[in-house]
């Protein structure tokens, strides 16, 4: 397929309203970074998580989807946007009256799952508040719970047939296809769309036929893709794939994992795929026999605190003199280390050479203070 047979996705804005920053999904806009809370809500939570919140967005994040349970799980998001600037997307199954519940907040974007919601109605009941309180909508499809004539259609075909991946996917892409017409027949246009299952070929089959009939942005995320190896493989498959076609505005990378490895895959993803540019590239190599350097413990130490900086630059950690410099030329920081010294340096240049020992607080000083400098 070339790339003109897929629609350009319309932009879709978020947030805005209150203490929430406006974000952009769709259109000419960047591909935003999402990721999802990992654990209940509780009244004596809300702080840690308001400062997690503030951590995630330096790192890259732009959204963070809560599931809401039951009501609550409602008021307790609700509580928390009044909490942050952060777009908070309610994530709701079942009960469409939760949805409800979270329109009366200052939350950016609703969740509805079309093969759980229930009737007709109880989704007109939400696209209706959402025009009101000009709120966003997710439509999320995944093969988990598909509408019950789309699911038999699915268990129809045997697992092992070479049509499985296409019927499921079709399926998904027709769940998705019904929702949006309820919507269209109610006017409502700030409408973003998901379609996930747990292989990448059925991932890319379905957003490739979506974005074929529909300009509706699309959120991109392989669902249940395992943990953070496997994860990210499925991941950078699938988006490397759907970016290379133009099709993608929002994404996540579900992994079994940390919320803040999600982020930093997804940042990782996007910035190969050309979709993130600026800030911190960190280059770091594997080790090996001739180690003189402890690069796992430096950029475990540094990893956070390099990526939340507002700068464009490139940091090399190397393992050792023989090639550190040279190989880290490009950098515009760098450092290694051999024996009890380290030595940084800039575009391949050293600029500084220090005896520390064993002392990582000596190392990571000097490395600061060099940094403070660009």
């Amino acid at each position: 397929m070339t790339m003109n047979t897929f629609k350009q996705p319309r932009a879709v804005q978020i947030g805005g309203s209150g203490r929430t920053r406006t974000l952009t999904i769709g259109g000419s806009a960047p591909v935003s970074i999402q990721t999802m809370w990992k654990a209940p809500l509780s009244a004596d939570s809300l702080n840690t998580v308001a400062k997690t919140l503030t951590e995630l967005e330096m790192l890259g994040c732009d959204i963070v989807r809560f599931a809401v349970p039951d009501h609550h799980s409602a008021d307790l998001l609700v509580a928390l946007a009044k909490m942050t600037d952060m777009p908070l997307v309610a994530d709701i199954h079942f009960d469409h009256t939760l949805a409800l519940r979270c329109l009366d907040g200052n939350i950016a974007k609703i969740r509805i799952n079309p093969g759980n919601i229930g009737s007709t109605s109880n989704v007109r009941a939400v696209v209706e508040k959402a025009q009101d309180t000009n709120v966003a909508i997710r439509i999320g499809v995944n093969t988990g719970s598909l509408p019950a004539d789309l699911r038999a259609r699915v268990e129809s075909v045997p697992a092992d047939d070479p049509q499985h991946t296409t019927v499921r996917a079709d399926a998904l892409v027709e769940a998705a296809a019904r929702e949006v017409a309820v919507f269209d027949s109610l006017g409502f246009k700030p409408v973003v769309v998901s379609m996930k299952a747990s292989s990448v070929k059925e991932t890319v089959f379905c957003n490739e036929r979506f974005a074929q009939k529909y300009d509706i942005p699309l959120h991109l995320g392989v669902t249940e893709a395992g943990p953070l190896i496997a994860g990210v493989v499925k991941s950078t498959l699938a988006f490397s794939q759907l970016f290379s076609l133009g099709i993608g505005s929002t994404v996540r990378v579900s992994l079994s994992d940390t919320i803040e490895n999600e982020v930093l895959a997804a940042r990782a993803i996007l910035s190969e795929c050309g979709k993130r540019p600026g800030g911190v590239t960190i280059v770091s190599c594997p080790r090996c026999g001739r180690d003189g350097f402890d690069v796992h413990g430096f950029v475990s130490r540094w990893q956070k605190e390099l990526l939340s900086l507002d700068k464009t630059i490139t940091v090399a950690v190397m393992g050792c003199v023989v090639n550190g410099p040279g190989e880290g030329k490009h950098a515009d920081i760098g450092i290694t280390g051999a024996g009890d010294s380290i030595l940084i340096f800039r575009h391949g240049k050293i600029v500084r050479k220090e005896i520390i020992g064993s002392d990582t607080a000596a190392t990571d000083r000097a490395f600061r203070e060099e940094l403070q400098k660009l």
